[in-house]
């Protein structure tokens, strides 16, 4: 028997890409550098999942600054102290808080998906932060002035459109993922084929 499966989320970023952002982030590599090796790994890890045979290919998350807080940057009302995130293995990230309202995305996940597509002929699956994950940028004692109704509001909102704009882009993924469980492509929801727990 066999089980049919598609790639989708990160992929381990090459050394050269890794020293790079670190590099970037201490302000000592230009932005164009970063676009070129970020590139240059979006390319091989496509490249990669072509080699084996995949009917659908995802990007690796390679060019994301990261998985979880893609939307959020460049906002201006957002500081580097929010909550901590403690993972299974021990490792930890820790998100950035927001202070002000109201919520937006600055960059929504199709960017990436574009990006990818131009680079081969094959469906791309994109994945996107889930809103429950964002969630845990709004601060425990609230903001003053936007609470917490509010955001988690403008949170969905936001959270939807990100998913609606990936899977228009590309609904070929999704009528792929229905195929292989037996589903009519309405019966699975838009967010379903894009997101953190895709199918």
């Amino acid at each position: 028997m066999t089980i049919p499966t598609e790639p989708i989320g990160s992929i381990p970023r090459p050394p050269e890409l890794l020293a790079l952002l670190r590099e970037f982030r201490a302000g000592r590599a230009s932005s164009e550098r970063l676009a070129t090796v970020s590139e240059e790994a979006l390319r091989d890890t496509l490249r990669r999942f072509e080699d084996t045979g995949s009917p659908v290919v995802t990007d690796g998350e390679q060019t994301k600054p990261s998985f979880a807080t893609y939307p959020l940057q460049g906002l201006p009302n957002i500081a580097p102290d929010g909550a901590v995130i403690t993972f299974a293995d021990g490792h930890t990230r820790q998100l950035p808080r927001l202070t002000a309202g109201p919520f937006r995305y600055a960059t929504y996940a199709d960017q990436y998906l574009r990006a990818a597509q131009r680079l081969t002929s094959l469906p791309v699956k994109q994945a996107v932060i889930s809103a429950s994950a964002l969630s845990l940028i709004y601060p425990p004692d609230g903001i003053e002035g936007y609470p917490r109704e509010a955001f988690l509001d403008d949170l969905v909102r936001e959270a939807a459109r990100d998913t609606g704009v990936v899977s228009r882009r590309e609904p070929i993924a999704c009528r792929s993922i229905s195929r292989r469980v037996g589903l009519r492509s309405s019966s699975i929801p838009r967010s379903g084929c894009f997101g953190n727990s895709s199918l």
